[in-house]
């Protein structure tokens, strides 16, 4: 068919105007997207009294993510559901309202900050501020405090985190981004410890990474480091180590006779005081001696020394004089009553020995066994 030229143009106007008509509606519904938050992570703190993963525990719930976008931010929302994405359903036990005070709130904030509270709304709080502009890739984190954890053990919930350039969390999110939580069934452990007390006595006692050692005690064979003679004092040494956790402590004795080599003896030492050459004296304490030999010392002190806390041995009266010696069977040579009544971590005890003789003491082998009893009191 032929058209005339004024047809001709009215039919290209309204082609040009169909094809305006077109673009404009494409741009009208063209979707807008907000870009992912990076770096997200909800950390489920512990609280005052529960720990952070407990079901229907009041924690704290720490967020940190990367700003993506720089844009003014005005609210940063928490959207707690039982999914990931579609339709949020809180889940069961969480409370994100509880009052001011007692409740949860908004701890530690970093990055941006000037944040405060809003959690009218269970399951879906916000932090808002006047709109201030946050750099893309600054690096945020805010503590939302005295959260109360949903309830069922073991399960997984999301939190979806929108930023906003209102202040309440109104209009289309600037940066989106989810997180993803779990409860977990807590680990109750028990254990007893009884009533303790660790003694031994032997030649030496070691140490084990610096605790003394009870299973390195050496057998109770000591012999006197020279012949006894009127001139000189013949020395000898034994240790022990103790430990209790008994609440009034311990007491050792020692216990046996004087050395005696038939019916002859060494005169046991009946009350403390120092040796002396060419006469009968058998005696020990519990210290470090200086001058008890004209040539070597002999002894120390206990180790660790006592502080009155978790150390607490120590030397009693009559055996805890430096070259004071003493020897009557059934005395207290050492106890853990210093700092007062308690118990104490392990010590070693040296036990230093002396001999002085006369020039008369008959010729033989002098023996005694002793015997050291730890007892404590629970």
């Amino acid at each position: 068919m032929y058209l005339r030229g004024r047809a001709r143009v009215w039919l290209s106007v309204f082609v040009c105007a169909l094809m305006t008509l077109s673009i404009s509606l494409f741009s009208v519904t063209a979707p807008v997207s907000a870009a992912q938050i990076t770096s997200r992570s909800l950390t489920l703190q512990a609280g005052a009294t529960d720990g952070g993963s407990k079901a229907g525990g009041i924690v704290n719930h720490l967020f940190t993510f990367t700003v993506p976008s720089t844009a003014s931010v005005g609210s940063i929302q928490f959207l707690y559901c039982t999914l990931a994405a579609g339709a949020c359903t809180t889940p069961t036990g969480l409370d994100t309202t509880a009052t001011s005070g007692s409740g949860s709130g908004l701890g530690t904030q970093s990055g941006a900050t000037g944040f405060s509270m809003v959690n009218t709304t269970n399951g879906a709080p916000y932090i808002t501020r006047t709109a201030a502009s946050i750099t893309s890739g600054t690096a945020v984190s805010y503590q939302l405090t005295s959260i109360t954890n949903p309830t069922t053990p073991n399960q997984t919930f999301f939190v979806r985190i929108s930023t906003f350039a209102s202040t309440n969390v109104t209009g289309s999110p600037i940066d989106t981004g989810t997180v993803a939580a779990s409860t977990a069934t807590q680990i109750v452990l028990s254990g007893t410890m009884p009533e303790s007390l660790v003694f031994c006595a032997g030649a030496t006692v070691g140490t084990t990474i610096g605790v003394p050692d009870c299973s390195t005690a050496t057998p109770g064979i000591v012999s006197f480091n020279q012949l006894f003679s009127p001139t000189d004092t013949a020395t000898a040494s034994s240790q022990m180590a103790a430990s209790t956790n008994a609440g009034s402590g311990y007491n050792i004795t020692v216990n046996g006779a004087t050395l005696t080599s038939g019916s002859n003896t060494v005169t046991a030492m009946g009350s403390s005081t120092t040796g002396v050459h060419g006469t009968s004296q058998f005696g020990l304490n519990l210290k470090l001696n200086t001058t008890a030999t004209s040539t070597t010392p002999v002894g120390a002190e206990v180790s660790p020394a006592a502080n009155g806390t978790n150390y607490r041995g120590q030397a009693k009266a009559n055996y805890n004089t430096v070259d004071n010696f003493k020897f009557t069977t059934g005395d207290g040579v050492a106890d853990s009553a210093n700092g007062g009544a308690g118990g104490s971590d392990a010590q070693i005890f040296t036990v230093s020995y002396i001999v002085n003789v006369p020039g008369s003491q008959p010729a033989g082998t002098y023996t005694t066994t002793l015997t050291y009893i730890c007892t404590p009191t629970f």
